[in-house]
């Protein structure tokens, strides 16, 4: 087991007292060169998540419990120094949203990937930009573009140059947080087919964040499926995804377009994810399922075998 996360909660603070649940006693494991998929509606959970791994977290944000393991080192206990120096970019490197935020727009891209070489090896800027040149043209782009400004690069070649700078220190993780983000289908594809060479070819372990099904079921062997700040469905990404469980897992299948399937209306999941300062007792979908009984609205359903290692959260399966 190379990652594992054991009840993690993480809030964020907005009052005197007052917390948005945004992770709320999530657990899963990655083993090593394993692709995880996290799937759900914008507002679940999935991003807080992925930051509260690697404790890049806001200042109104609070841990609250839980462990993130990594080769069974507990790296919410680490002081930030060990953290910086041990974990972030050597073992567990990200991939953010929207390349062009996550870039500075008036700092060349070879001395953005030099920059963090340099902070975590003692390398010279030379060596550190012949890095930069190298990992660039691992992920497609001509080495001369580390001269390049973020924005003289298209919206494709932002996020290679996001994916270079998140493997310049060779990690054993990489977390890509919804890396096709703005991105047309074709440079959409492009990049899932890079990022699943990059995966085999360098032996990463991948946990792949997203709101698109259709993305997550291309890349994954393993699929969580996130509501309200918990993970309601989890398992193999065949059994998960063909064998749905959960009613919410099932409602996110059916509003994506199959091309085998004979022509049907897509559907939709009525009414908006919970307010998660006060989320609705018992199951938090409960709201919205088709399925909804007394025992949903009152106690709260945990993770329970539903197929060989496919875990769902429902009380239809007592």
């Amino acid at each position: 087991m190379l990652l594992e996360v054991k009840d993690l909660r993480m809030y964020y603070e907005v009052g005197d007292g007052v917390f948005v649940k945004a992770v709320d006693g999530v657990s899963f494991n990655l083993d090593r060169e394993e692709a995880l998929g996290i799937v759900g509606e914008s507002g679940c959970g999935k991003s807080s998540l992925a930051i509260t791994i690697l404790r890049i977290l806001p200042s109104n944000a609070r841990v609250l419990g839980g462990e993130v393991l990594l080769d069974g080192v507990d790296i919410l206990r680490l002081d930030e120094h060990r953290l910086r120096k041990e974990v972030r970019w050597r073992k567990i490197s990200m991939v953010f949203q929207g390349s062009m935020n996550a870039l500075n727009p008036i700092i060349k891209v070879g001395d953005q990937i030099a920059e963090a070489i340099m902070l975590h090896e003692k390398v010279s800027k030379k060596d550190a930009y012949r890095r930069a040149e190298e990992l660039l043209s691992l992920v497609g782009i001509d080495p001369s573009r580390v001269s390049s400004y973020p924005f003289e690069l298209s919206g494709g070649q932002r996020q290679r140059v996001m994916i270079a700078m998140a493997l310049a220190l060779n990690p054993k993780v990489l977390i890509a947080d919804e890396p096709t983000t703005a991105l047309d289908v074709i440079v959409q594809a492009q990049t899932l087919k890079l990022i699943k060479e990059l995966q085999s070819r360098l032996k990463l372990s991948l946990m792949l964040i997203s709101h698109d099904i259709s993305v997550v079921a291309e890349m994954s062997d393993k699929v969580a499926v996130m509501y309200a700040g918990k993970i309601v469905e989890y398992g193999p990404a065949v059994e998960v995804l063909l064998q749905p469980k959960h009613p919410y897992t099932t409602a996110l299948l059916k509003s994506v377009p199959s091309i085998r399937e004979s022509k049907r209306k897509l559907a939709y999941i009525p009414g908006v994810p919970p307010n998660l300062v006060n989320p609705p007792s018992g199951c938090r979908f409960h709201p919205r399922c088709p399925y909804a009984m007394d025992i949903c609205r009152e106690k709260e359903p945990n993770l329970k075998e539903v197929g060989e290692h496919h875990l769902a959260a429902c009380h239809l399966y007592r």
